[in-house]
């Protein structure tokens, strides 16, 4: 069931037998020339979607997505909207204490970009030292551990077959093709590997810094976004959302 289609009685009903609310989060930014900046949330959504098919509806209450994260490094391309860490966590502290003043004590987070988990874990930690449960799927992830060959980095493979399977048409055939286009952005003795990342002398460092500073494109990782499917898009979130709905029931038994 979608919260945000109920009254407040039937949430109270609701809350007679189930103390277990979900909901996903994501992020607005760049992932590259070929992609929608709204890719981290527009696949959680699809995910939660697929979901309802399996799944009866008064099994969960689904809360509704967060479309903003955190993701500064990101703010050089044009579209990218970031409410950094500390605004995040005031924001997730926000919701998540009044659906606990309501009587929810197990909150399931799907997550759809890696600057948010700093953010959740705090959240996370607090709603553990009042006694809720509070778990965070980081889809991605996961993906990458249900099927190796799903792996990928940002805006690459695995995310832009998850778009494909969204709806093809936000991808960009023309850009489909576009290198990573990074370059050296600390001098000739470093190279740039991936995402936030320098090699020096045979060791990777992180040197977490604007990504337009290094990439022109934006997109990062060791998956090529011209070799997605949207037949692996297909099988990859029929696979999360199925995770989902044998996840679930084991949640509500805590």
């Amino acid at each position: 069931m979608r919260l945000a289609h109920l009254s407040p009685l039937k949430v109270a009903e609701y809350l007679k037998t189930n103390d277990t609310i979900l909901f996903a989060i994501g992020s607005v930014e760049n992932h590259g020339k070929h992609m929608p900046l709204g890719t981290d949330y527009l696949i959680p959504d699809e995910i939660l979607r697929r979901l309802e098919e399996r799944i009866d509806p008064s099994e969960i209450l689904i809360a509704p997505t967060l479309p903003y994260g955190s993701t500064d490094y990101f703010e050089g391309f044009a579209g990218t909207v970031s409410l950094g860490t500390e605004l995040l966590v005031k924001l997730l502290e926000r919701i998540t204490n009044s659906y606990y003043e309501d009587g929810f004590r197990k909150f399931i987070i799907l997550n759809g970009h890696g600057g948010n988990t700093a953010a959740i874990d705090r959240v996370s930690l607090g709603l553990h030292k009042k006694g809720a449960r509070c778990l965070c799927l980081n889809w991605w992830k996961m993906a990458g551990e249900l099927n190796p060959a799903w792996a990928g980095g940002h805006g690459g493979a695995e995310e832009t077959a998850g778009i494909l399977a969204v709806d093809p048409s936000l991808v960009d055939a023309e850009h489909l093709h576009d290198g990573q286009e990074l370059h050296g952005d600390y001098g000739e003795e470093f190279s740039v590997p991936g995402f936030h990342a320098l090699r020096f002398r045979g060791a990777t460092l992180q040197a977490a810094r604007p990504v337009d500073r290094y990439s022109a494109n934006g997109w990062v990782g060791p998956d090529a976004p011209p070799e997605a499917t949207k037949e692996w898009g297909e099988a990859m979130l029929d696979a999360m959302a199925d995770y989902l709905a044998e996840l679930i029931p084991a949640v509500k038994r805590l």
